[in-house]
């Protein structure tokens, strides 16, 4: 099943939304696509094109600085938050 570009990067704009109201907390993939009610193979992928596009970071560390070995948490970068920042307000 094939998803439209219009339908695509309106779920973009609803994780780029969620990841701005939990900023500067970085949410793990799967807590994402519960949120967004969406399947997390689905969501890591969009979360790739939009680590490409540089709108989000990928962090690849847990706190105590050990790389995680199957996890990945996200947050906005820092020039997209102060664009929502800016625009929302």
């Amino acid at each position: 099943m094939r998803i439209s570009d219009k339908k695509k990067q309106k779920i973009y704009e609803q994780i780029l939304i969620f990841l701005y109201s939990t900023n500067p907390r970085p949410m793990f993939t799967s807590h994402i696509a519960n949120e967004i009610a969406r399947d997390e193979e689905f969501i890591k992928k969009l979360l790739v094109e939009l680590k490409n596009k540089k709108l989000v970071d990928e962090i690849k560390k847990n706190p105590q600085g050990k790389d995680y070995i199957r996890r990945s948490r996200w947050k906005l970068s820092l020039n997209t938050y102060n664009f929502y920042k800016s625009n929302l307000v």
